[in-house]
């Protein structure tokens, strides 16, 4: 809201509040994370998403929401029903790639390695699985899930079943696949007119007392650096970014996460179609090294959209 250019666009704000109401807010209260603790939005009349589109009547919305209902093409449905132009990638994309059971295959398609694992149903869980084909450690994960929420790292065999119990409070299909030992990299994808470009690289690095890139480490912990790599198949790493942002049709940005293996080789994780988009974030941090500032990105995007 502060990055946005006043002299092109008149933002207006809409929030959801915990319990899921839809209200236009105050104008004068904090966003940001601050001492550790989440934003949560205050005031402001309930409303249904039909009034308040119907009372603004926006252009075009931008609709930074992350995780399931935002992030996963059922808002973007809403938002065709409605004919409002939107930032970012559609129904199908966004579909696909918040549920990496389908994304993983898509990527081997074309050409792009994933990890090695397996899928779970709820319908089939049982208490317990066959992972004879897989080595520890595993990740135990939603297959549509964000923000590492419900993620779990498993060292041994009587401590699965519990990461999958936990995992299924979260989603009803639950991924299990072998952790990748090597770096974590990450490319920002930009669409203009049209055409995907990727950004510089950008390489997480996590406090040691963190097992994983977890929600903690990511958002609320400040333990987190990401630092421009000078050591990698820079190039290489770009085009498989955008490989991955063609294969599944997304549109105007993602944030592309691959591991870089101990032996050379380049895996891919999964592609966030809308990542992080605080000033702070990887995404806008990543195009400022391509010289696009933050406020830049935004009208980029929207004009794009």
């Amino acid at each position: 809201m502060k990055a946005i250019d006043r002299n092109l666009f008149e933002p207006i704000l809409v929030g959801i509040t915990k319990s899921g109401e839809w209200v236009i807010p105050e104008a004068d209260q904090s966003l940001e994370i601050r001492d550790g603790a989440l934003p949560e939005i205050r005031g402001g009349v309930s409303k249904s998403i039909s009034e308040i589109i119907d009372e603004i009547k926006p252009e075009i919305i931008f609709p930074i929401l992350h995780g399931p209902f935002g992030e996963d093409g059922t808002i973007q449905g809403l938002f065709e029903i409605f004919g409002v132009k939107y930032v970012g990638s559609g129904v199908l994309a966004s579909a696909v790639a918040m549920d990496k059971s389908f994304a993983k295959p898509i990527f081997s398609s074309h050409g792009l390695k994933v990890a090695p694992g397996i899928v779970i149903h709820m319908r089939d869980w049982n208490g317990s699985v066959d992972t004879s084909s897989l080595s520890y450690p595993l990740f135990v994960k939603p297959a549509r899930g964000g923000s590492s929420r419900g993620t779990t790292k498993v060292k041994s065999p009587d401590h699965l079943a519990a990461a999958i119990d936990e995992a299924f409070t979260f989603d009803s299909k639950v991924m299990i696949e072998e952790a990748i030992v090597g770096r974590e990299i990450e490319c920002a994808v930009l669409q203009i007119d049209g055409v995907a470009h990727a950004s510089p690289l950008g390489e997480i690095k996590i406090d040691p007392r963190f097992e994983f890139y977890d929600f903690e480490a990511k958002y609320l912990d400040g333990s987190t650096t990401v630092v421009l790599p000078q050591d990698l198949p820079a190039e290489e790493i770009q085009r498989a970014a955008v490989t991955a942002f063609d294969a599944l049709g997304c549109e105007g940005l993602a944030r592309v996460d691959f591991f870089y293996s101990n032996d050379g080789s380049l895996i891919i994780n999964e592609i966030n179609t809308m990542p992080g988009f605080t000033s702070t974030s990887v995404y806008p941090k990543l195009w400022s090294h391509a010289g696009k500032s933050y406020s830049e990105l935004i009208t980029a995007l929207i004009q794009g959209a």
